[in-house]
């Protein structure tokens, strides 16, 4: 099996945990200000936040170009309370709900607190 588990570089790490765990209805695994692991409520991490700069990883020391050539692409079971969510946070949408041609499945997309792309797909294809 191969799982990946993504770490973004964030300015703070416990708002941005606020944000996904808002947006998402993640848990915190971890907490703290220099690092954090969140989780689905079976506890399989989804998402890692670092604070930029911290412990001398060589993508980490530039937040200029925060998220430049990724995607942080989320498969939920139901999309509706993840657009409500996305709203009453008041997130940069940059598309609403819409069927993808491609993948045949809803999905949005928006910019988290810094600026990463997040786009949240259905996981049903009907």
């Amino acid at each position: 099996m191969i799982k990946t588990e993504p770490i973004i570089a964030v300015k703070s790490v416990e708002k941005s945990s606020k944000f996904y765990q808002n947006l998402l209805g993640c848990l915190s695994k971890h907490g703290g200000s220099v690092f954090e692991i969140l989780t689905d409520k079976y506890g399989e991490q989804i998402l890692s936040l670092h604070k930029w700069g911290e412990h001398e990883h060589p993508t980490f020391k530039d937040p200029k170009n925060a998220g430049n050539g990724l995607i942080l692409y989320f498969v939920v079971n139901d999309l509706k309370p993840i657009w409500e969510n996305a709203k009453k946070l008041n997130a940069r949408i940059e598309s609403e709900p819409r069927l993808n041609p491609n993948s045949g499945r809803m999905e949005f997309s928006i910019r988290d607190l810094d600026n990463y792309y997040v786009s949240v797909c259905s996981k049903k294809t009907d």
